[in-house]
């Protein structure tokens, strides 16, 4: 079973509150909401709001994505972590989605991806004592901006409760075919990041710095089935699969009620047991 949701973050520059996008994220069709750590933390002020109202609305909180720091003093990574566990509960999320530093594996000595290691080793295990799962996301400029620095991160750390977030478009991005990193990381990976672009020279546009900004620039953002990144064999991975897995619609543009709604319906067809079944009877003729 794949669980569609959206992102929280799809909305940073909106004004909308968060039952207005639970009722239309129902209405829509989606099975839950990845929430932005900033905004989880925010809506918190909000008693009768917390995953026992989300649950009501039929949904759910899969993830609470956040920025947990692998640098600096250990005590304040542990009682961020700590935090954010009791974030996790408050929402009812039973993953914590954090990236591998700020620095490329290329700028990194070995030293310091020992250490970069040992500190997400502590830290999942923080999180696996609450019961949550840490997830680290495939991501340019990180300790996992590639399938060899991913997979020596992991068995670095070499702990159950570590997951990894498949950012398609970034693994992409690092010049790997998505499914044949799939492949060799799926033990590990619990959720998912869709989004695409329309050129590859145009993968700047989800910098940090651009992507966070109301007046960056949003060029060649494109819904997910449109862009240069072919889904296509990933989808079929999936739907043939029978694994239970969250995918989150990360989309930074414009329209994201329109582009969203799109996207999930695309993805609902793409991803049905009737679309492997009309592919096999073409393959057959």
């Amino acid at each position: 079973m794949i669980r569609l949701h959206l992102c929280t973050i799809s909305f940073r520059h909106h004004l909308v509150s968060l039952p207005e996008l639970a009722a239309w994220a129902t209405r829509t069709g989606f099975d839950g909401i990845e929430l932005w750590g900033v905004h989880a933390r925010h809506l918190r002020e909000h008693a009768a709001v917390d995953g026992e109202w989300i649950r009501r609305q039929g949904l759910c909180i899969p993830m609470i994505s956040d920025y947990l720091p692998l640098e600096g003093a250990e005590r304040d990574a542990l009682a961020a972590t700590q935090r954010l566990c009791r974030l996790a509960r408050h929402w009812g999320a039973d993953k914590l989605r954090t990236f591998a530093g700020h620095r490329g594996s290329a700028e990194l000595s070995a030293a310091e991806r020992r250490e970069l290691a040992r500190r997400l080793g502590i830290l999942t295990r923080c999180a696996a004592e609450e019961g949550l799962t840490l997830v680290v996301e495939t991501h340019p400029d990180t300790l996992a901006d590639s399938l060899a620095a991913t997979r020596e991160l992991l068995d670095a750390v070499d702990h159950p409760g570590l997951g990894v977030n498949f950012d398609v478009l970034h693994v992409w991005e690092s010049g790997v075919d998505p499914l044949a990193a799939l492949r060799e990381l799926a033990p590990w990976v619990c959720h998912f990041h869709f989004k695409n672009i329309a050129q590859r020279n145009q993968l700047s546009v989800f910098a940090p710095g651009n992507v966070y900004s109301p007046a960056g620039s949003r060029q060649g953002m494109v819904p997910v089935l449109e862009g240069a990144c072919d889904y296509g064999p990933l989808l079929d991975w999936l739907r043939a699969s029978h694994v239970p897995l969250d995918v989150s619609l990360e989309w930074f543009g414009a329209d994201c009620h329109a582009v969203l709604g799109h996207d999930l319906e695309r993805l609902r067809e793409r991803l049905s047991p009737a679309a492997g079944t009309l592919q096999q009877a073409v393959a057959c003729r």
